[in-house]
């Protein structure tokens, strides 16, 4: 798929067909995240994921209120910062925004629908809970939800020149 046609039209899909997704589209989806810039090179990200047959999927339902959402996803990938991988905090910030949009251009250049998941930040402490991770160790940034496309995704966006501060 060309560049800029993954681009034009991604869109975030929240519902999802009951097809399990492979484990070799997973990690198709992973690497493409594994190939984003970051500072330093430090690839701060660090990644978890969760399919249907782990009960703590099911279990993250209630650490966020898109629910319905982690509920229908087949896979969910849990996005860490790892801090002891720390060079700037906003620079890694950036590059796991990277990460992040890298893994969502995959799944869709795959045919797989996704959604990035930022709520679910607000409630970190409880998702360390459930998933039994090292909240001292690991930030969490995000949460994609991915499976089979049940929905054609939608958006709009305002006109380029609105987005412009100066005429070049």
């Amino acid at each position: 798929m060309d560049v800029f046609e993954a681009i034009f039209n991604r869109r975030s899909i929240r519902k999802f067909t009951d097809q399990e997704v492979s484990r070799e589209y997973v990690l198709q989806v992973l690497d493409a995240g594994r190939w984003a810039p970051s500072g330093l090179n430090n690839q701060p990200w660090r990644f978890l994921v969760l399919t249907s047959r782990d009960g703590r999927k099911n279990a993250l339902m209630d650490c966020t209120k898109y629910s319905h959402i982690v509920r229908a996803a087949k896979v969910l990938i849990v996005v860490f910062l790892d801090t002891g991988s720390k060079y700037n905090h906003v620079k890694d910030c950036q590059g796991i925004g990277a990460c992040i949009q890298n893994m969502l251009l995959a799944a869709h250049g795959i045919g797989l629908g996704a959604v990035w998941l930022g709520e679910i930040i607000n409630q970190e402490s409880m998702v360390h809970q459930v998933l039994g991770t090292d909240q001292d160790k690991l930030e969490l940034m995000a949460v994609v939800a991915m499976g089979h496309p049940d929905q054609k995704g939608s958006s709009q966006r305002r006109e380029l020149k609105e987005l412009i501060l100066e005429e070049f």
